[in-house]
């Protein structure tokens, strides 16, 4: 079952998200907040932008993050047709029965730019790592500290074996996170 803006204010007084904004905040942002069935999170001002300077090859089993040079501002210009990893400003405990699913905001998809989230499993934490991929022949803009994706809440039965029972390898995880195997 969905959960709705109701439960997840209650969730977030017991720590699920960290910090959280009550309401969906607007005026001249790309809104963030509490919605009638998600949260929209926000990108911080700490990014990854892909570049292929030194003629690497991604590989997800031997990730080199020469692939990436850092960049920290309020606003991350992401090349035509690359991408950048970032991470949220929230920090996020989900219960052991909920999963979620993330979903880009409608004004960055409308843009060409799609925001990429795995789905957070149940009692997983961490600061959460986007990324966030540039469709387009043109230079993006992504402005930090501000909405970047909505997190939708599900709740079902406890599974047997949650992530942090597994000792999941991005448990935990601040910062911006790159592969690892």
């Amino acid at each position: 079952m969905i959960k709705n803006d109701k439960w997840i204010r209650e969730m977030a007084g017991r720590g699920m998200i960290e910090p959280f904004a009550e309401k969906q905040v607007r005026k001249d942002v790309v809104s963030f907040g509490i919605s009638s069935f998600g949260y929209d999170m926000r990108v911080s001002d700490e990014f990854k932008i892909f570049t292929n300077v030194h003629g690497a090859v991604v590989d997800p089993k031997n990730f080199d993050d020469k692939t990436f040079f850092d960049f920290k501002g309020d606003v991350c210009v992401v090349p035509p047709n690359s991408f950048a990893l970032a991470r949220s400003i929230e920090y996020f405990r989900i219960p052991r029965n909920v999963m979620t699913i993330c979903v880009g905001k409608s004004t960055y998809a409308r843009c060409g730019i799609i925001t990429n989230v795995t789905p957070f499993e149940p009692e997983w934490e961490g600061h959460v790592t986007l990324e966030i991929s540039n469709t387009t022949p043109l230079p993006a803009k992504i402005y930090a500290n501000e909405g970047i994706a909505q997190v939708l809440f599900f709740e079902g039965e406890q599974p047997e074996t949650s992530y942090k029972d597994k000792r999941g390898k991005y448990q935990g995880q601040t910062g911006i996170t790159t592969a690892k195997i």
